[in-house]
């Protein structure tokens, strides 16, 4: 019951002050956020890269009001890019993107969130890396979409997250599950209606599989977004049915949750790939992880409790 109430606080500005202002807030954060800058993402980057596993990076910055935010968010990808085409980490990371950080949800917002993230793409691209468009709410799937196959036509390693609990996930994978197509399947994080998304746990759990099922059957390249050790267990049984090997797929999951699985997927000999957020906007991506898992908003409680 607690999952929606935390979606809601997660617009809320007024929480926010609260949230943001409580000193407990900062290293708990930290657990789930690499830090504020750039060079905190790639010193995170550097670790998990030293253990064996890959990563994606996301900076923060959903929710703008003005061309000039969506400006600053290209700027900071293009940084971004920069950074990891000098270190030469281009084979370890990937960058993710919210084109509501590009300006999708302003005026004109399709075309201005393909302008902006379109340079994006292509310093990715320099850079020996690739872009993966990151899901957001139903009201954005058609231009997200849109915008990922504007952005295949020249960069078609091009990467799109599909969400299960929404109703017509599974006709999108079958979509994009074509030879050389990246897709990231997660269950989804945002609060739907129930004309659009499933609203039970188990009828999303099953939507998952089912798309699994069409991806991992397909000719492009699954990306498993799951901490549920059964979506894992499921996973490796459908590529094993499906004959791919551990080159043929990854997992991934977030920074800060189940390192110890991360870890012994690597061992095993699977593609682990940790999606890794930084920047100062990172209360919404903060409150969804709450909303998420019971666990998540235990451990934050229990913080609050022990540093009150």
């Amino acid at each position: 019951m607690l999952g929606p109430v935390l979606l809601a606080a997660a617009r809320s500005d007024s929480i926010r002050r609260v949230v943001a202002a409580a000193p407990v807030t900062r290293p708990v954060v930290e657990r789930f956020v690499a830090g504020e800058r750039l060079d905190e993402s790639m010193a995170a980057v550097r670790q998990l890269a030293a253990r064996g596993m890959e990563v994606t990076l996301d900076h923060l910055g959903e929710d703008i009001t003005d061309p000039a935010e969506a400006l600053r968010n290209r700027d900071a990808y293009l940084q971004l890019a920069g950074a990891l085409k000098e270190l030469g980490l281009g084979a370890k990371a990937e960058m993710s993107v919210k084109l509501s950080a590009f300006g999708q949800a302003l005026s004109g917002g399709h075309d201005l969130a393909l302008r902006n993230v379109t340079p994006v793409v292509e310093a990715a691209a320099e850079a020996g890396t690739t872009v993966t468009l990151d899901m957001e709410d139903h009201t954005t799937v058609d231009s997200t979409l849109a915008i990922l196959g504007a952005l295949r036509e020249r960069f078609p390693q091009t990467g799109a997250v599909l969400q299960s609990y929404l109703f017509r996930t599974e006709d999108d994978c079958r979509a994009l599950s074509g030879e050389g197509s990246r897709v990231r399947l997660v269950k989804g994080a945002y609060k739907e209606p129930a004309t659009v998304a499933f609203q039970d746990k188990q009828e999303v759990d099953r939507a998952y599989v089912r798309c699994l099922k069409i991806l991992m059957a397909g000719q492009g390249y699954p990306m498993v977004g799951s901490h549920d050790p059964r979506m894992v267990a499921i996973a490796q049984e459908l590529a094993h049915r499906n004959g791919r090997k551990p080159a043929d797929f990854e997992f991934q999951m977030l920074f800060g949750i189940r390192e110890a699985e991360q870890q012994r997927l690597v061992e095993e000999g699977h593609r682990m790939r940790v999606y890794i957020p930084y920047g100062t906007d990172w209360y919404g991506y903060f409150m969804r992880r709450l909303a998420e898992r019971p666990a998540n908003l235990a451990f934050f409680l229990r913080s609050l409790a022990t540093r009150g």
